[in-house]
C-alpha cells in the first residue's frame, strides 16, 4: 500500500485513482461508493475523497458542459483568471498538445476546465500531462491520442519535451 503524504490534494486522489483503474481488467467503471472505500483504505481524507469525486463528475459531464464546441480553426484566447492559474509555460503546452493533434479543440477547454477545478495553487506542465491522461482516458476512441500522452507523460531524459 502506498504511503499518502500529509498535504494531499485532489491531484493526488486523481492520480491514485487513475493509476489504480487504468490498467485494471475489472468493471469499466467503479461506482462512487467503490471509489470512495478504496480512497478511504489508501488514507485519503473525507474532504480530498469528495473534492476528487466531484472533479471526476466535471470529466465526465465536460462534453455536456460545452454545448458548442470550438472549431478546428477558431483562436484560442485565454481570459484573465486562466492567465493568472496558467503560467505562459502551460499555456503553450495546452497549444502544443492541440496542435500535434493529441487533444482537439474540444479536449482543449475540457482540460483547462478540469485544470481550473483542481485546489492546486501552482499548476504545472506535469500537473497537465496527468490531467490529459485522464481527460483522453475518459473518452471512447482515444487510444491513439492517450498512448502519445502517455509517451510524453512517461519519457525521460534530456529529449523529453516539457
Amino acid at each position: 500500500m502506498k504511503e499518502i503524504p500529509m498535504t494531499e490534494n485532489v491531484l493526488d486522489v486523481l492520480m491514485y485513482l487513475f493509476e489504480t483503474y487504468v490498467d485494471a481488467d475489472e468493471e469499466p467503471e467503479p461506482d462512487r461508493n467503490e471509489l470512495r472505500l478504496e480512497l478511504e483504505r489508501a488514507g485519503f481524507g473525507d474532504r480530498e475523497i469528495d473534492r476528487a469525486l466531484v472533479w471526476l463528475d466535471g470529466l465526465n459531464d465536460g462534453e455536456d458542459s460545452h454545448p458548442s464546441a470550438p472549431t478546428d480553426h477558431a483562436l484560442r484566447v485565454f481570459d484573465v483568471h486562466e492567465h493568472s492559474r496558467l503560467d505562459a509555460g502551460c499555456r503553450g503546452y495546452i497549444l502544443y498538445l492541440e496542435q500535434v493533434g493529441i487533444l482537439n479543440p474540444a479536449q482543449r477547454e475540457l482540460l483547462i476546465d478540469r485544470l481550473l477545478a483542481l485546489d492546486t495553487v501552482d499548476i504545472d506542465i506535469d500537473h497537465i500531462k496527468w490531467v490529459v491522461l485522464m481527460v483522453l482516458f475518459s473518452q471512447p476512441g482515444q487510444e491513439s491520442a492517450y498512448a502519445r500522452m502517455e509517451d510524453l507523460v512517461f519519457a525521460e531524459g534530456p529529449g523529453a519535451i516539457h
